[in-house]
C-alpha cells in the first residue's frame, strides 16, 4: 500500500470507532425510557361474591279484560245523554233517557183524557258496572231499537296488564308470581300474576299472562310496560365486573388479565355463568379473594403484558 494513504486510513478508523462508542453510550437511557413507556396503565379489582339473577325483559300491555255493553231497553228516541267518552261512571248512575216511540207519537193525550192514568213513556238506562265510557254510539234525538248498543263501559275492576310469554319459558311463572312493571315514564308498579290465557298465539307461540297491579291513579288502555322476568337466581356466587371479562370476536372464548406481580399481567381463560347488574359469574377457575384482575386498560393486552397499576 502506498505510504501516502496510511494516515488517511488510520484517521477514518478512529472516526468510526468514536462514532460507534458515542452511539452505544447514548442507547442505555433510551432503552430504559422505552421500557418505562411500555407499561400499560390499568386499574384492578378482586373477585367478590354477589347475588345474581338471569332475567329477561318482556312487554306487557294494559287492557280492560271485561267490557260492559249498554243497550236500549225500548224502541224510541234518546231524550237525554248524561255521559261523554272518557267519563268515569259509577254502578247505577243514570246514563241515558229514552222516550218510547208511542209516547213520542201521542204525546200527553192519554193523560188529558184520563188524569188517573200516569203515562210518560220515559225509560231510564243506568250503568250496570263502574268504569270508563270508552265508546258512545248515540246522541240526543237518535232513534234506537230495543237492544241496540248505546255505549261501552270498560270495567275498572277488570283492568290488568297482559304479558305475552314465550311458551318455552312457561316454567318460570312459579318463581315470578310477584313482579314489577315499569311504565314508559319510569313509574314502577307492583304486580301479581292472576291467570293464564287459555290459548297460544299461532305465529309467535306466546301465551298471555294476566297481571293485576296496585295503582292509585287511572292508567290508559294499550299502554306498554316493561316486565322483568327472572329465569334463574343465585344468592352468592363469585363474580367480576363485566369490563374485567374479555372475549374473542365470536364470543366463544373468555379470559381475564390476572396480575402475578405489580408489573405483569397474564391471560387466564375463564368459564362464565349468568350476567346481571353489570357483573358476570365466574364458574371456573376458582380465584382467591386476594387475586388482582385488571378491570380497565385490559383491552388488547397480550399474555405476560407489562402493566402499571393506577388508582381509579
Amino acid at each position: 500500500m502506498n505510504r501516502y494513504y496510511k494516515p488517511f486510513i488510520i484517521l477514518f478508523a478512529c472516526v468510526g470507532i468514536t462514532t460507534l462508542l458515542s452511539c452505544g453510550g447514548g442507547s442505555a437511557p433510551a432503552d430504559e425510557e422505552a421500557a418505562v413507556q411500555s407499561q400499560t396503565p390499568i386499574t384492578v379489582t378482586t373477585v367478590g361474591n354477589s347475588a345474581l339473577a338471569d332475567s329477561i325483559e318482556l312487554n306487557a300491555t294494559s287492557s280492560f279484560m271485561q267490557k260492559n255493553y249498554v243497550s236500549a231497553n225500548a224502541i224510541g228516541y234518546i231524550q237525554k245523554v248524561n255521559v261523554q267518552p272518557g267519563h268515569y261512571v259509577e254502578k247505577g248512575q243514570l246514563m241515558f233517557t229514552i222516550k218510547t216511540k208511542e209516547a213520542q207519537s201521542i204525546g200527553n193525550t192519554i193523560n188529558v183524557l184520563d188524569t188517573t192514568f200516569k203515562f210518560s213513556g220515559i225509560n231510564n238506562i243506568r250503568a250496570s258496572r263502574s268504569g270508563f265510557v270508552t265508546q258512545l254510539l248515540h246522541q240526543v234525538g237518535d232513534y234506537v231499537q230495543d237492544g241496540e248498543q248505546l255505549a261501552i263501559i270498560s270495567d275498572r275492576e277488570s283492568f290488568a296488564f297482559v304479558l305475552q310469554l314465550p311458551y318455552e319459558l312457561r316454567g318460570v311463572i312459579a318463581n315470578n308470581q310477584n313482579l314489577t312493571l315499569t311504565l314508559p315514564d319510569g313509574e314502577k308498579l307492583k304486580g301479581h300474576i292472576t291467570s293464564l290465557m287459555p290459548s297460544v298465539d299461532t305465529l309467535s307461540q306466546t301465551q298471555g299472562i294476566v297481571i293485576k297491579v296496585d295503582n292509585n291513579h287511572p292508567i290508559p288502555e294499550n299502554l306498554v310496560a316493561k316486565a322483568l322476568i327472572i329465569k334463574t337466581a343465585k344468592s352468592s356466587v363469585p363474580s367480576l365486573p363485566k369490563s374485567a371479562v374479555l372475549s374473542n370476536e365470536t364470543q366463544n372464548e373468555f379470559w381475564v388479565m390476572k396480575l402475578i406481580n405489580d408489573t405483569t399481567a397474564v391471560k387466564i381463560p375463564v368459564k362464565k355463568g349468568i350476567e346481571s347488574g353489570g357483573r358476570i359469574e365466574i364458574l371456573s377457575p376458582a380465584f382467591n379473594p386476594t387475586d388482582r384482575v385488571a378491570v380497565t386498560g385490559n383491552y388488547g393486552l397480550a399474555d405476560t403484558a407489562r402493566v402499571k397499576i393506577v388508582k381509579p
